[in-house]
């Protein structure tokens, strides 16, 4: 069933688990996604970014995601990084469950004046929005967020910001980073920075740029031509506090990325005279549900439906 996001983040905060929050372009990765979801019995948050929606169209990915939602667990279409507010209205009106308005990158005060607009709009269609404070450093689609412009979020700034905004759920800065090149050796989150966060927000908190690169999904991906090298992500060690001490979605890009290209690669590799992409893509769609399944364990949200 398609529910605001903010149905199933707040029993998630309740609960001490994540809704994990997959980005999708294509019926291929909805379908893994889903299969996962079903099998563990999880809450799911489909995402779409504004340059999925460029890619496969706003009608195209609605109209997927209805037919989605007739599974037995309950899923919310969400905008993520939004920064067209054309784009994100339109989203509003036509059938999306959940929106971001992401001004981390905007003064303080345009960020709060233009996340009350979206607000405005989302209660009229009983829609979540998700909001912004302090920047994820990496890629966002086709914007490189720069180390030295990355901020992370202040936990005073942050509360003042979700009561003057009314968002219901909020992400926040704490250590991650978009992409496959993240980092390199052993990762930590500032978890004491998260904990004075979640002490002073009440609302949901939303993790982003938290793929941890599977490395047999990385090695695979690497034999069959990918160059990943210093490819690697955040700790599930640093995960599990982060979900315990307050984070309740949990977003999840890179490893579905790197799960489709590995197995369209090992397709391609292994089934040279077969021509139906259905058989091609096959392994890419296996790789893919394997990956949602381990990230739904991992957030603790099998059986949560």
């Amino acid at each position: 069933m398609l529910v605001p996001a903010i149905k199933i983040l707040k029993k998630a905060r309740a609960g001490h688990y994540a809704i994990p929050a997959f980005n999708i372009n294509n019926l291929e990765a909805l379908k893994a996604i889903m299969a996962a979801a079903v099998k563990l019995r999880s809450p799911l948050i489909v995402q779409t970014s504004e340059g999925a929606i460029e890619y496969a169209g706003l009608d195209y990915l609605i109209a997927m995601v209805k037919v989605a939602a007739k599974a037995p667990v309950p899923i919310a279409l969400h905008v993520d990084h939004g920064k067209d507010l054309k784009l994100i209205k339109q989203a509003i009106q036509q059938g999306y469950t959940s929106v971001m308005f992401d001004g981390s990158a905007l003064p303080l005060k345009e960020n709060i004046a233009k996340t009350k607009q979206v607000v405005k709009w989302a209660r009229a269609k009983k829609v979540s929005v998700e909001a912004e404070i302090g920047a994820i450093a990496g890629i966002e689609d086709f914007v490189s967020v720069a180390e030295k412009d990355a901020h992370l979020t202040n936990p005073e700034q942050a509360a003042s910001f979700v009561k003057q905004t009314g968002c219901d759920s909020l992400a926040v800065a704490i250590g991650t980073a978009h992409g496959a090149y993240k980092f390199k050796g052993e990762t930590h989150l500032d978890i004491e920075r998260l904990k004075k966060i979640a002490k002073l927000v009440t609302i949901p908190i939303v993790l982003h740029g938290a793929s941890g690169v599977l490395e047999d999904v990385v090695k695979l991906a690497e034999y069959h031509g990918a160059k990943l090298g210093e490819a690697r992500g955040v700790l599930d060690a640093d995960i599990k506090q982060a979900i315990k001490h307050g984070v309740s979605k949990v977003n999840i890009d890179t490893d579905l990325r790197i799960a489709f290209t590995a197995g369209v690669r090992e397709a391609v590799d292994q089934m040279k005279d077969v021509i139906d992409p259905r058989k091609l893509l096959q392994p890419a769609n296996e790789l893919m549900t394997e990956v949602a399944v381990r990230k739904i364990m991992l957030f603790k949200s099998e059986g949560k439906a």
